[in-house]
């Protein structure tokens, strides 16, 4: 392999002022390429590779295991015109900077530029840049640098190392599972731990217990505050059976019962603002906050970071890189941060020293900046116009987070009280915010954390009842993952890396290992086998301690701590053997599903063609022939699922389809292209009074879930949360379920009635 490294640019220095010549830069995306030209101008020629223009070959192993792990790479297919003009840019500029993105990624590419590029040009350089601002790219300009070998080898170790073990297993699966099946170093890791969670909720066994509280307020008032019953004898109680519970009802509820206040505890506290984004935790909020997947929200947040034309302004980058595992940020960013807090809300909502967040975890590259906006004075509200809801939502969610992480904290002041009651002891709380600080920008607190409050008590005080509450539980399996969690989860193991996480998800639900569920990831019967096999045959593998541990080697690598060659050599010697191993062992897997073939009666299981679509097909093959579509209840791929409608212009079946903003109804027949959004049904009929609509699953302009009334615009009945059809007890206002972080709830609609009990 070539190893292109550029000559120091102070030669360059000397001689570009004699040269009529233009310079050329070559970026990744044609996006970014505009931003950049309107910055360097006119002596500057701006060219985008549109991503890798070189790689390993598609149709065989492309890595030569004889000669060390030599690999060959060619021009991908429909990349030579781009190549072609590059090469003849090139041929025609002084000098040419390669300013592919600043990561691993971005490195090889560069490299693998300068090694097509260097017989077309003397002057060949790298440049980078964290964020696309006229400060940043005109510094990379005037300090270039040599192609980084050890970061490109990195890149190179991952990208041999993928190619080994999906060309290796690959083949193996489809000969005993299906054709176009896949193994991956980190996609098969992400599979296993679905499916290992799934085999828990499947084991796991519910156990009864009791939840029991009290309605109480002060002798002389009739505001009601709820205290929760947590001790028996000064210990902490847990009551599991209706028989246990009843007892403690019965003793609350005796006439001869006081309540009186033991214990009150106050407490001032501060909340802290979190650390500004990282990939990771920009992919879980944009999943938990907006609702998008892990690979929109990149594909957004490379949207931002590129550029957005904003009028008079041109093409801006309006955030810097967004794959990064660092909360670092630079002084000039703290300095602009500091401005606008103490301008816009006063000195009072600045810390007294600016904010430093460290490193978490041993994993840390610190390479880039946390993502932060590259204008802080260009706020979402000034620049909403030139965007797509979607871009603006992620755009003020990134700002307003970076904003909010150089503010002072918020104060929270609580107040605990304890409740004796005969031997049982119950507690209540409230908090209230006593100064919002960085809250005023950035609120992430959930429902169940804001503003609670119970009256001024004092020791010794004797309170009156107004009711007991007693409700029957079932402990829950754990939850299935989202994909916010497990973006957290690889992070946690140390698979993968920020720039991995989006394509691993979105890879397993492609081969239809894993299916979206109500947000929730769900592993398939195809996606359980395969796991099964390579947990068995290749538990390395599909180890997330062997996966975290190969990122640790290639950190070695890229600080030139270690030989990329040895490193793979290391890891293939063994792997050999298990090859071979499993390629005499594994045998013929039939996935059978619950359907019976309409010609034989024997089981249906589940097929690939060799186009790599699925189907159901008898398990009595070759004596039985017979096939059928998937079911819908079989879920094994997320796209194109069949639905019980019927299309309106040619009468064929409808599919749910996926699409950019989510699943929508298209029709099954290719010569048609009627298609219609899914309407989701609750089941509960509108409460306006004289209106015989039913409640529908909606979504706002900016994709939040609301439930309005199908007689809409003649009736405007709306609500934020899921109704369940339910009364409130209290004034008899409809009844709607609340999700949150620390416990699902029933909760009544009227804003001002305060009824709420556990959800069960």
């Amino acid at each position: 392999m070539a190893k292109t490294t550029p000559k120091k640019k102070e030669t360059v220095k000397e001689t570009a002022k004699d040269t009529k010549k233009k310079s050329l830069v070559i970026v990744e995306s044609p996006a970014k390429a505009k931003t950049i030209k309107k910055i360097l101008g006119d002596s500057y020629e701006i060219k985008a590779s549109v991503g890798h223009i070189r790689d390993l070959p598609t149709k065989k192993l492309g890595v030569d295991l004889k000669n060390n792990f030599e690999p060959e790479y060619e021009v991908m297919e429909k990349k030579q015109k781009v190549v072609d003009e590059l090469s003849a840019s090139a041929r025609n500029s002084y000098e040419v900077f390669l300013a592919p993105d600043p990561d691993r990624e971005g490195e090889a590419i560069a490299w693998h530029m300068s090694h097509l590029l260097s017989g077309t040009c003397k002057n060949i350089y790298r440049i980078e840049f964290n964020e696309i601002t006229k400060t940043a790219i005109q510094d990379a300009v005037k300090n270039p640098r040599p192609i980084d070998m050890n970061r490109v080898n990195a890149q190179q170790t991952r990208r041999i190392l993928d190619r080994l073990v999906g060309y290796k297993i690959s083949p193996i699966l489809w000969k005993n599972v299906g054709k176009g099946l896949s193994a991956g170093r980190v996609q098969s890791v992400a599979v296993r731990i679905i499916c290992d969670r799934e085999k828990e909720i499947e084991a796991f066994v519910p156990q009864e217990y009791w939840k029991i509280s009290a309605d109480l307020s002060k002798l002389k008032s009739s505001a009601f505050f709820n205290a929760e019953l947590t001790k028996f004898e000064d210990k902490k109680i847990e009551v599991n059976n209706a028989e246990d519970a009843a007892k403690a009802v019965s003793v609350l509820e005796a006439e001869s019962t006081q309540y009186v206040i033991d214990k009150v505890t106050n407490r001032q506290t501060q909340r802290k603002p979190q650390p500004p984004f990282i990939t990771s935790t920009l992919q879980r909020e944009g999943s938990s906050k907006l609702g998008y997947s892990v690979k929109r929200t990149m594909q957004l947040a490379q949207n931002l970071y590129e550029g957005i034309e904003l009028g008079a302004s041109g093409h801006v980058g309006l955030i810097t890189y967004m794959r990064t595992d660092s909360t670092r940020i630079s002084d000039e960013a703290k300095d602009a941060a500091k401005e606008y807090i103490v301008n816009h809300y006063g000195e009072k909502y600045y810390p007294k020293e600016a904010r430093v967040y460290a490193k978490k975890g041993k994993n840390v590259q610190d390479a880039h900046e946390a993502i932060r906006p590259t204008y802080i004075e260009k706020t979402p509200e000034s620049v909403r116009q030139y965007l797509s809801s979607e871009q603006y939502r992620l755009y003020k969610l990134i700002w307003s987070r970076f904003i909010a992480s150089q503010m002072e904290s918020a104060n929270v002041s609580t107040v605990a009280v304890e409740i004796g009651a005969d031997k049982y002891t119950l507690r209540a709380s409230s908090s209230k915010l006593t100064f919002d600080g960085f809250l005023i920008v950035y609120d992430d607190r959930e429902e169940n954390e804001k503003d609670s409050v119970i009256p001024d008590l004092e020791k010794g005080d004797k309170l009156k009842l107004k009711k007991v509450n007693s409700s029957q539980h079932f402990t829950q399996p754990p939850p299935r993952y989202s994909e916010a969690t497990l973006v957290k989860t690889l992070e946690e193991l140390g698979v993968g890396r920020p720039s991995t996480y989006a394509p691993t998800i979105a890879t397993i639900q492609d081969r239809g290992y894993v299916i979206k569920e109500d947000k929730s990831l769900v592993p398939t019967p195809l996606g359980k086998t395969v796991n099964e096999l390579l947990v068995q045959h290749f538990p390395d593998v599909v180890s997330s301690d062997f996966t975290a541990n190969m990122e640790n080697h290639l950190d070695e690598i890229e600080t030139d701590k270690a030989d990329w060659k040895g490193i793979l050599g290391n890891f293939y010697e063994p792997f050999e053997v298990v090859l071979k191993k499993a390629q005499k062992e594994i045998q013929k897997v039939e996935i059978l599903t619950e359907h019976e073939c309409p010609e034989c009666g024997k089981p249906m299981a589940l097929k690939t063609s060799r186009f790599g679509s699925q189907f159901l097909g008898c398990s009595g093959y070759p004596e039985c022939k017979s096939t059928k579509p998937l079911s819908k209840d079989m879920k094994p791929l997320p796209d194109d699922q069949p639905s019980d409608e019927i299309c309106e212009k040619c009468g064929s079946g409808m599919l749910i389809k996926q699409g950019p903003y989510g699943e929508y109804l298209g029709c099954s027949n290719q010569e048609c292209k009627y298609k219609k959004k899914i309407i989701k049904k609750t089941g509960v009929n509108c409460p306006q009074e004289g209106c015989d609509g039913e409640l529908l699953e909606r979504k706002s302009r900016y994709g939040k879930v609301f439930y309005g009334c199908s007689k809409y615009p003649a009736c405007n009945f709306a609500l934020w949360n899921e109704p369940n059809g339910q009364k409130c007890p209290e004034c008899g206002s409809m009844l709607v379920n609340k999700y949150l972080k620390r416990g699902n709830k029933v909760a009544c609609s009227k804003k001002e009635c305060t009824f709420e009990k556990p959800m069960e």
